[in-house]
């Protein structure tokens, strides 16, 4: 089935469409993260909306935002923390005002790491857009994707409900 199958309504083959592109999108990127640095796109994510964090008011992110942020589960996100914890690239710490509230921190090993990662995911989503830009049935979604206004989400910006 395609996304522009005619048994499907104007906007399942919108969805069709959509959900076809973030996979393309989504594999390229993962395909290219992992053989250069050892890592998801999950764990990419994560260390990127960690790094955002800052001290202060506001500054940290409760772990349901977090996984809001990534898309994941609780569950999947402890244990995505979990693994970047083991491998040295996060690190967690007790609310200083909360004892029951946990923070995690990107450490300086992730933060390199990350740093080195972005130029990669960049050209892989760069590459992925291109691939799907040839396709009549994904470029209407690449020009919406190249024409959205780049303002860096945040996750506390994501407004999603607690």
């Amino acid at each position: 089935m395609t996304a522009t199958d005619p048994s499907l309504t104007a906007l399942a083959q919108g969805w069709c469409a959509l959900s076809l592109l973030h996979g393309r999108i989504e594999a390229h990127i993962e395909r290219a993260l992992q053989s250069r640095h050892d890592l998801s796109v999950r764990e990419y994510s994560l260390l990127d909306v960690l790094s955002r964090q800052h001290d202060g008011d506001g500054g940290h992110l409760q772990m349901k935002q977090v996984a809001d942020a990534v898309v994941l589960s609780q569950s999947a996100t402890t244990r995505l923390v979990t693994r970047l914890e083991d491998r040295g690239l996060l690190e967690r710490y007790l609310c200083p005002t909360d004892r029951r509230g946990i923070y995690t921190n990107v450490t300086d090993a992730g933060l390199k790491l990350l740093a080195e990662a972005r130029p990669t995911n960049e050209a892989a989503l760069r590459e992925a857009l291109d691939t799907a830009a040839t396709n009549p049935e994904l470029a209407p979604l690449v020009h919406a994707v190249e024409s959205l206004n780049t303002q860096p989400l945040h996750a506390k910006s994501l407004n999603v409900p607690a």
